[in-house]
């Protein structure tokens, strides 16, 4: 009777043992990064399997289904990654996830550790899919791409992705960035133009390239982890997830991973829509961008893993999830007053109601994830968000610019960020909180601490605080605790 209570207990309770290795990866971003500590013990190796050459394979759902067990006995915590959208933007969040893996690989003295390794699930929107499946595709086991070549392959092959023929064309006398917007205004150039019919190919053939493995395109099956993508299917006048849990139980919901990736950066006046089917042809689906319905794709995540019971069975609330979440930057325009905005025509009000719906609905979910978390938001959630006033230096065009002038703001950027830490702003329009005290800075806690007193919900005040130097200077957004 005892032992059964005793197996009962371990079912319902993750030993300290387990959760080490879960916490490992939030002590490395809030304990090293923020505080400057390091614990040796935080670094402990990961075992991984060993590189693999790449060759064409079949998934094996058996094989697949073991890995789920594997995980489920190795992990008391389930750590989650969400990427947002953001086109050429994402080259910060690339930036971001190379510089943690490769601090993973230092520290822990495995070579080849990788993102995959210390995530349990994974989601991505528009460019931010494109990263999630190049993390976590996989062949033999183990992942097709390095963090490093997730910013590389945006800089690289930004021409092919983001082609800039018809950018300005069209554009009247509104000026370079509006071109853009007046198409999608207009509804003009999408499809008997040859602009964006090039770029359109462009990009499929570049999501070929990188998602076919010796003749055989890899599909949402062909993954490490639980991956979510998003779209918006003009059939159905819905949100449409890709998921590799649906995928597994019937082919039906299984798509190529270069369709699926055009699929959520099919974004309206920049590409065609993507007209596809499931790996059998009985799912059918008419897809457009995935920012368009969900920019942050981080409470589809949570709410996956917190109703997905054949894969996390064990998880009671969001209390068992840890959550890293990664921004894209918010480009800061400037501030409008009436009298300036009350004479605008429509294509004036476009480029702003683009900015203002796509970071904003970010920001609305950042927001609700983080009501949503409660007392453990300040240990269990992080929001990494570039910061807007460097942003500030980057053209209209940011986010599908790709000439080589953009990519090196973007990576200068993403590379002055390193060299900062301590550096603070304010989410909502909140005032400044006092600067965190120097006595963090050797006073390492065991677990992340509650750094901020509680404040009014009404008018609630939320602090980001930027990362030290030792990993991609994005604001750390450090939740207030009650």
């Amino acid at each position: 009777m005892a032992s059964n209570h005793t197996s009962l207990a371990m079912l319902q309770e993750p030993s300290i043992d387990t959760d080490k290795l879960s916490y490992e990866i939030f002590s490395i971003l809030e304990s090293k990064f923020l505080f400057g500590y390091d614990d040796s013990k935080l670094w402990k190796p990961i075992q991984v399997s060993p590189e693999v050459s790449v060759t064409p394979t079949t998934v094996d759902v058996g094989d697949v289904n073991n890995s789920v067990q594997a995980m489920k006995n190795q992990r008391g915590k389930i750590c989650v990654l969400s990427i947002d959208g953001g086109g050429m933007r994402n080259i910060l969040a690339g930036k971001a996830l190379a510089y943690l893996e490769n601090a993973l690989k230092v520290k822990s003295g495995n070579q080849n550790a990788r993102i995959a390794d210390y995530f349990d699930v994974a989601a991505g929107t528009g460019v931010g899919g494109v990263f999630t499946a190049m993390l976590f595709g996989m062949n033999h086991s183990r992942p097709i791409f390095k963090a490093e070549d997730t910013w590389k392959f945006l800089a690289e092959q930004g021409k092919r992705l983001y082609q800039q023929k018809s950018s300005s064309s069209g554009s009247g006398g509104g000026g370079k960035g509006q071109g853009l917007f007046k198409r999608i205004l207009r509804g003009g150039n999408s499809r008997g133009g040859g602009g964006i019919t090039h770029a359109t190919a462009g990009f499929e053939n570049a999501m070929k390239e990188a998602f076919t493995i010796n003749g055989q395109c890899l599909t949402l099956k062909n993954t490490l982890k639980p991956v979510l993508i998003p779209c918006y299917d003009l059939s159905s006048s819905a949100p449409f997830l890709f998921s590799r849990a649906d995928a597994l139980e019937t082919d039906s919901f299984d798509f190529r991973l270069w369709e699926v990736c055009r699929a959520t950066t099919a974004l309206p006046g920049l590409f065609e829509p993507v007209s596809m089917k499931s790996v059998d042809g009985k799912t059918r689906c008419v897809a457009v961008d995935g920012g368009l319905a969900m920019s942050n794709p981080t409470a589809a995540a949570i709410t996956h893993v917190l109703h997905n019971k054949q894969e996390f069975p064990f998880v009671r609330g969001v209390e068992d999830l840890l959550v890293l979440s990664l921004g894209t930057g918010q480009v800061l325009e400037g501030n409008y007053d009436y009298n300036q905005v009350k004479g605008w025509k429509p294509n004036d009000w476009a480029r702003p109601m683009a900015r203002i719906s796509g970071d904003s609905s970010a920001d609305m979910v950042d927001h609700a994830v983080s009501l949503a978390f409660g007392q453990s938001r300040s240990s269990n959630y992080v929001r990494i968000q570039a910061n807007g006033s460097n942003m500030g230096r980057c053209g209209v065009n940011v986010d599908s610019d790709s000439s080589p002038g953009n990519v090196k703001l973007l990576t200068g950027i993403a590379d002055e960020m390193l060299k900062q830490k301590n550096v603070e702003s304010i989410l909502f329009g909140g005032e400044v909180a006092g600067s965190l005290p120097p006595s963090h800075l050797n006073k390492p806690p065991p677990i992340p601490p509650k750094l901020f007193p509680p404040k009014g919900y009404g008018g609630q005040k939320r602090k980001r605080s930027i990362l030290s130097p030792t990993l991609p200077c994005f604001n750390l957004k450090v939740k207030e605790a009650n």
